[in-house]
């Protein structure tokens, strides 16, 4: 029956209307909104609204649509009309249409419901779902595979760099660490939108009134799909701050922009410290995934680093136009939910990038660095800094003069020290790499 034409007159005006980009609204939208429409016939069925028949064959054919059954019955363009209207058609007119004799798009399957509480009611929904099933495991998943190789490294020391300039040593393990903490931190960033994200406005209908809904409606659908999906689907704070704003998008949206920058950070690190591998640092060795040069033999680039630096930049993109899309919620209503729906939810919007991107950056790069263990020590060995813990032995001053010496020299810093009058037990305590690189 896919193979048919579902939808009716409304779906048809509105494809002919929006010919801007060829790209439907997010499918996890589409099936929110099945979702949504099953459990609002079952419960006006509850309430005496709708015959028990009618209700049936409309909630069976709204979970087809849940399902992802019918996906390709939903092409109206995701630049539409501001509130969703045209898409909430759609999915009325196709249930209609599969559940069959009697049943009217707007009379039965939008019974209780409006575009303007239901279709941001999809958005969000679609929104939780995605975080709590795909994104939040993601990250997690990520910061797993970092804390791993932070363990895997946690003896092996290296320069710290301040400024890109040599700096007191570190671990790499204690680096990897931090990068496993950022990720973490941005997972609980991201996962502790979703109470505001749950709060959906459905009940409002079409400014927040409520008008022409059972007052016990809205409640029993979200207890319905808390049921069905495991998901919080809660109340709104006040009906009319969850119609005419969706700031819960935007808060969600600046929580991914912020894991974006912390990938940006880690990628480039890994890039840095891979660099080489005889004219750069080479501390660590990525896997090897393809060839780096079509003209160059041998060459070897850090790819899937680079791939997720470019996801991060369409993440901030997408927040840009997020944050605009945001700022139109005018009077009762925003109108600009779609552009916001997408910039989220769409192949190319926030939460299935980050999601594909911090599995990749887990399986295909950091599960399989390597740390080149003489580099890290040769490069600690090298640097100047390490004479700050000779500071509480012969101070600032004395120790720059020790510094600049050296630099000058070129010769070892242990040696011009020990030529400046340093003892070599103070030497051997104080230029104890491991134990700089512990801070004590």
């Amino acid at each position: 029956m896919d193979d048919q034409q579902l939808w009716g007159a409304e779906t048809a005006k509105a494809v002919a209307n929006f010919p801007v980009s060829g790209e439907p609204v997010p499918v996890g939208v589409v099936r929110w909104l099945g979702r949504i429409k099953a459990a609002a016939a079952r419960v006006n069925a509850e309430l005496g609204l709708l015959e028990v028949d009618l209700a049936d064959r409309i909630a069976a054919a709204a979970d087809a649509v849940a399902a992802g059954e019918h996906d390709h019955q939903f092409p109206v363009d995701v630049f539409q009309t501001g509130s969703g209207t045209s898409s909430n058609m759609n999915a009325n007119e196709v249930i209609a249409e599969l559940a069959g004799e009697g049943a009217h798009p707007n009379d039965h399957v939008n019974l209780g419901q409006s575009s303007n509480d239901v279709f941001p009611s999809a958005v969000q929904l679609a929104g939780v779902d995605a975080v709590v099933n795909d994104l939040g495991p993601a990250l997690r998943g990520l910061g797993d595979a970092l804390a791993a190789k932070a363990d895997e490294f946690a003896d092996v020391v290296k320069a710290g760099r301040t400024h890109l300039m040599d700096a007191v040593p570190v671990t790499l393990g204690q680096e990897f660490a931090g990068y496993a903490a950022q990720v973490r931190l941005g997972a609980d960033r991201v996962e502790g939108t979703v109470p505001r994200l749950s709060r959906i406005p459905l009940g409002g209908t079409a400014t927040g009134t409520g008008l022409n809904t059972h007052p016990e409606f809205a409640e029993r659908v979200r207890a319905r799909l808390r049921d069905e999906t495991g998901l919080p689907v809660e109340a709104p704070a006040d009906p009319f701050e969850a119609q005419g704003a969706r700031d819960a998008l935007v808060e969600v949206s600046g929580a991914l922009k912020v894991v974006a920058v912390s990938l940006t950070k880690i990628v480039n690190d890994l890039r840095w410290m891979a660099s080489g591998p005889r004219a750069g640092l080479a501390e660590i060795r990525l896997p090897e995934l393809q060839k780096g040069s079509s003209i160059m033999p041998g060459k070897v680039n850090p790819v899937i680093p680079e791939v997720v630096a470019q996801v991060a930049a369409q993440v901030i993109g997408n927040d840009a136009a997020i944050t605009a899309g945001g700022m139109q919620g005018n009077l009762e209503l925003n109108v600009m939910i779609p552009l916001m729906a997408r910039n989220l939810l769409a192949p190319t919007g926030s939460i299935p990038l980050l999601a594909s991107a911090a599995r990749l950056l887990a399986e295909r790069c950091v599960d399989g660095i390597e740390a080149d263990r003489e580099a890290c020590l040769r490069h600690a060995e090298h640097t100047l800094a390490t004479a700050t813990a000779l500071n509480p032995h012969i101070g600032y001053d004395r120790a720059t003069e020790i510094v600049r010496a050296a630099a000058e020299s070129g010769r070892p810093l242990r040696e011009v020290a020990r030529d400046h009058g340093v003892p070599d037990d103070v030497l051997d305590e104080a230029l104890d790499l491991h134990r700089i690189a512990r801070g004590d």
